[in-house]
């Protein structure tokens, strides 16, 4: 509770500070984010091949036209990422709003969609606020845990700022492309308790959580923090988004306890069909997610897109088969189900692989996730209603240790793995990066719903569930 008292008391304090200094510039501390202003390129550099000679154009210009025209933004990969950056979107509003919606029984459809709605909403604010400064600047004596407040509001951004990490883009198109990514996290959590959370309790639940789990954990990774110092590898969020995400949801889940008439009355999904329409969606806008993830239009964004598909496929068909094999029939439930824990494996991997090990994860999420999602749950008895942790947190976990499996250095050098080049000890480190995650995330999730609901209780009350979230929540139904 100290570690939650300290973040909430930092980020009241830095906020009110931030309003005050709007109208001042404030100088970036994070090599990650830097600030708008940058040193003039030399001039020769940025003089177009049919330029006057330097005597006939005072020296003194020079750098003050370099220094005018900024960085060098690459259009290629600016139209690259501005593309990646709204199939992203894409895959909360509507794919995982659809997707979701067609899953639950027909009382609660306009509330599961009004879920990830609202969290596109309420994530941007926050993101804008102090999101992307928690995820991305300098940390300071803190860096290995958490960013610092020097981007609050995005003060510094200006029209010609990059990040270290994206140099040829606009910074403003790096800074939107990771907020969707804190988007979609939290609204993968709401297929887990779904049909039994107050919208109010859904709203403060999903702010303080983006805050103090999903933002140290992406600084964690992508923002020179703790997992990106020891080597974890994550290319697109395996372990930021899904592990993240699936962990989330199996606490919630068990915190807020089964819906009513779990386990004895029909919960079948009211329209598969939706459902199908939203994982199709997912599937295209998951280029977007992974391919986009290279943050430049090139071979990287290449091979992740081809991998992305393969996977997919592969696991789609895996769960069909296992499925079938099963249950004596293929359901069109599973088929998407299948897809989206192959998407979900491959995203971690898809920077570092090539297509035989992009085959293989698929086949194995497929499997394993199926294994998760049904005779597990089924074991357990635990109501994680959408199977967020079963595609998501084992998708996720599974996909993070097989990236140290095959990872290849020939498809990235920045990833050496078990299989192509004998780095066994790739394996060990992203064992560890899904304990921290699993273990930071679970506890500190705990604590936020047990605070939310102190301050305005989680769950609705049986009468409300029983009658449907559409009606008594937002007085509507999905047909009048």
């Amino acid at each position: 509770m100290n570690i939650v008292t300290k973040w909430l008391g930092r980020t009241i304090v830095a906020g009110a500070a931030a309003l005050i200094l709007l109208s001042t510039p404030v100088q970036a501390q994070d090599a990650a984010a830097p600030p708008a202003t940058i040193e003039a390129a030399p001039a020769d550099a940025a003089a177009p091949p049919d330029a006057a000679p330097p005597a006939e154009a005072p020296a003194a210009e020079a750098p003050a036209e370099a220094e005018a025209e900024g960085p060098i933004i690459d259009t290629g990969d600016t139209a690259w990422m501005l593309t990646s950056t709204a199939l992203v979107l894409l895959m909360t509003i509507p794919g995982l709003a659809l997707f979701y919606g067609g899953m639950v029984r027909k009382k609660n459809v306009l509330a599961t969609l009004a879920q990830s709605f609202a969290i596109t909403g309420l994530v941007t604010v926050l993101w804008m606020v102090v999101g992307y400064s928690l995820a991305f600047t300098d940390g300071g004596d803190h860096q290995a845990l958490f960013g610092g407040f020097s981007y609050l509001f995005l003060n510094p951004m200006g029209l010609n700022s990059t990040a270290s990490l994206a140099p040829t883009i606009p910074e403003s198109v790096f800074m939107t492309f990771q907020m969707t990514f804190a988007i979609i996290t939290p609204a993968l959590i709401t297929g887990a308790f779904a049909d039994r959370m107050k919208f109010s309790a859904l709203m403060w639940f999903m702010g303080l959580w983006v805050i103090l789990v999903y933002c140290p954990i992406a600084h964690w990774v992508w923002g020179g923090g703790l997992l990106g110092g020891m080597g974890v590898l994550d290319y697109a969020g395996g372990t930021v988004v899904h592990l993240n995400a699936g962990t989330a949801g199996l606490v919630a889940a068990l915190v807020l306890g089964k819906r009513v008439g779990h386990g004895t009355e029909n919960m079948a999904p009211h329209n598969v069909g939706l459902s199908l329409i939203g994982a199709s969606l997912l599937w295209v806008g998951w280029f977007g997610f992974n391919a986009g993830s290279a943050v430049s239009s090139n071979v990287n964004a290449g091979m992740a897109m081809a991998v992305t598909q393969i996977a997919t496929a592969a696991a789609s068909l895996a769960w069909m088969f296992t499925e079938w094999m099963f249950q004596k029939k293929p359901s069109v439930l599973g088929m998407i189900s299948g897809a989206v824990a192959g998407l979900v494996a491959i995203t971690p991997a898809s920077g570092f692989v090539d297509p035989k090990g992009a085959l293989v994860i698929g086949l194995a999420a497929g499997l394993v996730c199926y294994i998760a999602s049904v005779p597990v749950k089924r074991m357990f008895g635990y109501d994680d209603a959408l199977d967020v942790w079963g595609v998501h947190g084992v998708g996720g976990a599974l996909g993070a240790i097989l990236t140290g499996v095959f990872a290849s250095n020939a498809i990235n050098g920045l990833g050496k793995g078990w299989l192509y080049d004998g780095n066994f000890g790739q394996v060990f480190i992203q064992f560890q990066g899904i304990l921290y995650t699993m273990v930071y995330c679970g506890i500190a999730t705990f604590i936020i719903l047990k605070v939310v609901d102190l301050i305005v209780g989680l769950r609705v009350k049986r009468d409300v569930e029983v009658e449907g979230l559409d009606i008594n929540l937002h007085g509507e139904t999905v047909h009048s």
